[in-house]
């Protein structure tokens, strides 16, 4: 007998909650989609755009424009603030209140200061675009204060990049700053070199890339050094404040700070009266991606612990998509009657990382890359998961004309940072 309950309710638009939503389109299923955000972002390149790489249309998209041929999906804007796991309703911001018969949670994650919350202001991670636009609007500010600043120290300062965190995001920004100051800034300035900043990146372990083979951290971290990059691994932040980064007793004058160090789940466990899973927040859900005890309610993405194959599932792209992918294709049997749990198993599709716009790590498991030949296979990559002919293109050309010429166009200040000091105010 088929499913007559056929409500399925989706919070979150990212990788995983559009792939089941797309598997979802055009089923007997009435589907709503709800997200804080109208746009899907393509986060892998998140970076891109706070270094002025890419422009921010050119990696979202309007969720509504993605899910537009699927006739039973309807997308809702708005902020989900809790769950009634057990008369099946989500309650969202304003009031209003979403009934569900099966609801798919992939409302992702933030960036997180392992306790230190109040740092935040002083530096700023990276997960939405709005982030991007910040640390955009930081980094152009901080060579245009230079420009203007007399006192050497001060301008030392300003010119001080601190990256924390030496993972894929904080490896790929903290190449790609040095490319700005060294490749793309000189000659538009003339008080000071941009070639003079200082680029650091602090990572609490032992080496950058931690996820990826000996040889290819290696690798990564000599690559950094060629581009400018002092790596300073074994060292943990332990304070950061206006203008100052703290590592122990030392203190480095910095007025440029970035958050690359940990991530926190959004707040679905407290929504179900769960208990977190680990330190991150994560809801832990049954083979199927449900969770236990309410079948009927599936949690994917960087908010679950998954397991497969006896391993945690890394928090990826790839992995929210074949999660997605997965849930999708369960609520698809059971609409025609199958209830049969099926366990997800997950599809290491590999690793990579950039270093720059010239070399990259590549780790496929069964074979690794290092290299220009790495940047290129994953330049390809990145391009190929990017959604629509038009954003392939201009990202393409753009990665095209900034590798022959070093020039970056999305060089734009927009808006004003409230957490930088004005400096019209101060100079008076």
């Amino acid at each position: 007998m088929a499913e007559t309950s056929n409500r399925i309710v989706v919070i979150g638009a990212g990788f995983g909650g559009l792939e089941a939503a797309m598997r979802l389109g055009n089923s007997a299923a009435r589907v709503t989609v709800v997200d804080q955000r109208n746009h899907h972002l393509f986060q892998p390149l998140l970076y891109q755009v706070a270094t002025a790489l890419l422009a921010t249309s050119e990696i979202a998209w309007p969720i509504r424009h993605l899910l537009r041929r699927y006739r039973n999906i309807e997308v809702l804007l708005g902020t989900v603030v809790g769950v009634d796991k057990d008369v099946k309703t989500v309650l969202l911001e304003d009031g209003a209140v979403l009934p569900f018969d099966q609801l798919v949670i992939a409302t992702g994650a933030r960036h997180a200061y392992f306790g230190h919350d109040e740092w935040e202001p002083f530096a700023p991670g990276l997960k939405t675009l709005e982030d991007a636009t910040t640390l955009r609007r930081r980094i152009l500010t901080a060579f245009e204060r230079a420009e203007r600043e007399k006192d050497p120290a001060r301008r030392a300062a300003w010119l001080t990049f601190v990256i924390v965190g030496g993972g894929p995001t904080g490896v790929e920004l903290a190449g790609t700053i040095a490319e700005l100051a060294r490749n793309t800034l000189p000659g538009d300035f003339r008080n000071f070199d941009p070639a003079d900043a200082r680029v650091l990146l602090v990572e609490a372990g032992p080496r950058v890339l931690a996820a990826f083979r000996p040889e290819l951290s290696d690798y990564a971290q000599k690559a950094l050094a060629r581009l400018g990059v002092e790596v300073l691994a074994g060292q943990a932040v332990t304070d950061v404040s206006s203008g100052k980064v703290a590592l122990g007793e030392t203190i480095i004058p910095a007025e440029t700070v970035i958050w690359a160090a940990g991530v926190q789940a959004s707040p679905a466990a407290a929504w179900l009266g769960l208990p977190p899973a680990d330190r991150a927040g994560r809801v832990k859900v049954e083979p199927d991606l449900s969770v236990p005890g309410y079948p009927d309610i599936f949690v994917i993405g960087d908010t679950a612990m998954v397991m497969s194959e006896g391993r945690p599932v890394p928090g990826v792209a790839p992995a929210a998509k074949q999660q997605g992918r997965h849930v999708g294709a369960t609520l698809l049997a059971r609409l025609a009657g199958d209830r049969t749990p099926r366990p997800f198993r997950y599809r290491d599709q590999g690793s990579l990382a950039t270093i720059g716009r010239k070399a990259a790590v590549v780790d496929f498991g069964w074979i690794r890359f290092r290299g220009g030949l790495a940047w290129w296979l994953w330049g390809i990559a990145h391009i190929f998961f990017l959604i629509g002919v038009r954003n392939r293109l201009a990202v393409a050309l753009s990665w095209l004309w900034i590798h022959t010429t070093g020039s970056r166009s999305a060089r734009l200040i927009t808006q004003r940072d409230i957490a930088q000091r004005d400096p019209a105010a101060e100079d008076g």
